[in-house]
């Protein structure tokens, strides 16, 4: 599905985040219950349906987004359990994600087919009929005049559709199953999509390539805002990919401005920590790989890339770089000057929300949150950035941090720091985006076909500027991610910026 498009189901989504958002801003304690019950009557109001065949069915799936939207869990479809159920247990800033974090609504599945080839109106009964005479199971007849294929029998080998010269034979599959590299799309015994969690790395591609708004992930943007509402103090860390995504007008200072004028107690970008990551990992691969003392190393910034490793190749998990990412290098930084403060990432990404969640990091990031989370916020509290007039200077970093939200960002920014603290040693760089390419190049990297590499891997095709959680084109925000960094005064971080080891 064409990511950027400010669809129906795009706006209804907003529409889910931006009354939860007003409702945790607005709302006291003993009326939140009331409120949130609310929600999806605001939604859908009156008796008619807007999107599906039934309000009720409506209401339904907007009740179940409610509750992701506060990090809770669906609700049984056999057993009446209210919206708010859990609320007083979510309701508090140390709330966290209940894994797992990707969530099929089964109110919203469609049910697609996983896998079926089915003949079109655009059959014209050719006399040459080549579908018949390729189908090796026999499974193509002519009934009056047309092709018609017998689903029974046919083994989804597609030879019929590669010869039809019409065109005329279609492949339906599931479009959250086509988007899964890792094949963790399943189906339940009512043939709806189910996703299985041992095979899921949380990138969230299944979620945006969804027509049916069927699969969501858990938000904790809920705590987030009853935490700013209590007056916390909590400092944002803003990812690279946020350049372009909440408008043109909305300029790195106006964005921290913004983000202070909601209660932030001060904005970092998350480009420093890279900057640090950039330097660390530059001398890792001149000291441990370049030598050969290694055979590869795998960048560790991408976390559906390492978990993807990790759970499917995990021989080679020991060539991830130690490196801290980039998310937790900075909020380290942060809370090495506001030791009293929570930490905010803001980001493109889904799969960032179940790395704050890890036991080795929790201390670190207290809160997760997208792109299109943070413009609801910005939408229920009525700022536009057409007309917000304030700005703050944004915390520096360079063009090579900047640089790792789009695909390739990441090796680049390392090989110029190798080519500037070591001028001597060459590098081999492999970049891969996609779960499904990053498969294949682990495979490769295991048979002993790449060493010397330095591999770079991000789970979203694009990079960190196509993540779930965005807000605009892809090319676009790739196209403003660059001209900042060729914009940024100083290209690459100095050197003993690597020294800095933040464990």
């Amino acid at each position: 599905m064409e990511r950027g498009l400010l669809t129906p189901l795009k706006l209804l989504r907003r529409q889910v985040f931006v009354e939860m958002a007003r409702v945790a801003f607005e709302t006291d304690k003993k009326d939140l219950k009331d409120a949130i019950e609310a929600v999806p009557y605001k939604i859908t109001p009156g008796d008619r349906p807007l999107y599906r065949e039934s309000i009720w069915r409506e209401r339904a799936i907007c009740s179940e987004r409610v509750r992701l939207s506060m990090g809770l869990s669906l609700r049984p479809e056999d057993v009446p359990v209210h919206i708010t159920s859990g609320l007083s247990e979510s309701d508090i800033a140390d709330k966290y994600y209940e894994p797992p974090l990707m969530q099929v609504i089964p109110s919203a599945c469609a049910a697609c087919s996983p896998n079926k080839y089915k003949v079109t109106d655009n059959c014209r009964g050719c006399v040459a009929h080549p579908c018949t005479a390729v189908c090796p199971k026999n499974c193509i007849s002519l009934v009056n005049g047309r092709a018609v294929i017998d689903e029974s029998v046919c083994i989804k080998c597609g030879r019929c559709k590669k010869v039809c010269p019409y065109d005329a034979i279609a492949h339906h599959t599931r479009p959250c199953a086509e988007a899964c590299g890792v094949k963790a799309i399943e189906s339940d015994d009512l043939g709806r999509a189910k996703i299985n969690s041992d095979k899921c790395v949380s990138c969230g591609m299944c979620m945006v390539n969804c027509p049916f708004g069927a699969i969501a992930d858990k938000s904790q943007f809920f705590q987030l805002i009853r935490a700013l509402r209590r007056g916390d103090s909590i400092v944002a860390e803003v990812a690279p990919a946020y350049v372009g995504q909440f408008g043109d007008k909305a300029t790195p200072g106006k964005l921290k401005a913004a983000l202070m004028e909601l209660g932030f107690k001060d904005v970092f970008e998350v480009a420093l920590g890279a900057d640090i990551g950039a330097a660390t990992e530059a001398e890792h691969y001149a000291e441990k790989v370049a030598t050969g003392e290694q055979p590869f190393m795998l960048t560790s910034c991408c976390p559906a890339w390492a978990m993807l490793i990790r759970r499917y190749f995990p021989e080679s998990a020991d060539k991830i770089s130690n490196t801290l990412t980039p998310m937790v290098a900075t909020a380290r930084t942060i809370k090495k000057k506001y030791p009293d403060s929570r930490v905010v990432f803001i980001g493109p990404c889904a799969a960032k929300k179940l790395e704050a969640s890890r036991r080795s990091v929790r201390s670190d990031v207290d809160f997760v949150i997208t792109f299109e989370e943070l413009s609801a916020i910005f939408e229920a509290k009525g700022m536009d950035f057409e007309t917000f007039d304030k700005t703050a200077d944004m915390n520096d970093a360079t063009g090579a941090g900047r640089g790792y939200a789009v695909a390739g960002g990441v090796a680049g920014a390392i090989e110029k720091c190798v080519a500037a603290y070591h001028p001597e040693v060459k590098v081999d760089i492999q970049h891969v985006e996609g779960l499904e390419d990053c498969r294949k190049i682990l495979l490769l990297a295991k048979m002993g076909k790449l060493n010397g590499a330095l591999i770079e891997g991000m789970g979203c095709p694009g990079g960190c500027v196509a993540g779930a959680g965005t807000n605009i084109p892809i090319a676009r925000a790739s196209a403003l991610v660059k001209k900042t960094v060729d914009s940024s005064s100083q290209q690459i971080p100095p050197e003993g910026l690597a020294e800095i080891r933040l464990d």
